[in-house]
């Protein structure tokens, strides 16, 4: 049975960071591509980062060089590490995976994906 839980999210202030953490089990993590997304109320849902199969990693423009992927095989966890947030950053963020090898799905939003986690509340205030 696949199954993702994201853990991690809070409140913290413009500038700060985050680590999320994805606990998985029912796959092989380094098999698939794990990905990283979010979405904030009245918005599309947005791709963030991604991770495939052979170690690549993928991330939005809005994210690169602030955000970084990476995952722990043997703790079967993905994490998204978060730093200099944004106010705009805010969203529910959630881990998914399509059990495919690439991450050709993440940019447009992870339509395609078959597992998601149920989420974890980000909220950047002063």
């Amino acid at each position: 049975q696949v199954r993702l839980v994201e853990s991690g999210g809070g409140l913290v202030q413009p500038g700060g960071s985050l680590r999320l953490s994805c606990a998985t089990s029912g796959f092989t993590l380094t098999r698939y591509a794990e990905g990283w997304f979010r979405q904030a109320p009245g918005k599309e849902r947005e791709g963030l980062a991604c991770i495939s199969s052979d170690g690549n990693t993928y991330y939005a423009d809005s994210v690169k060089g602030r955000f970084t992927i990476s995952r722990d095989s043997a703790k079967h966890i993905v994490t998204l590490q978060m730093n200099s947030l944004k106010p705009e950053d805010t969203a529910v963020y959630y881990c998914a995976t399509d059990l495919e090898f690439h991450c050709a799905d993440v940019p447009g939003g992870g339509n395609g994906y078959k597992y998601w986690g149920y989420g974890t509340q980000v909220t950047v205030s002063s």
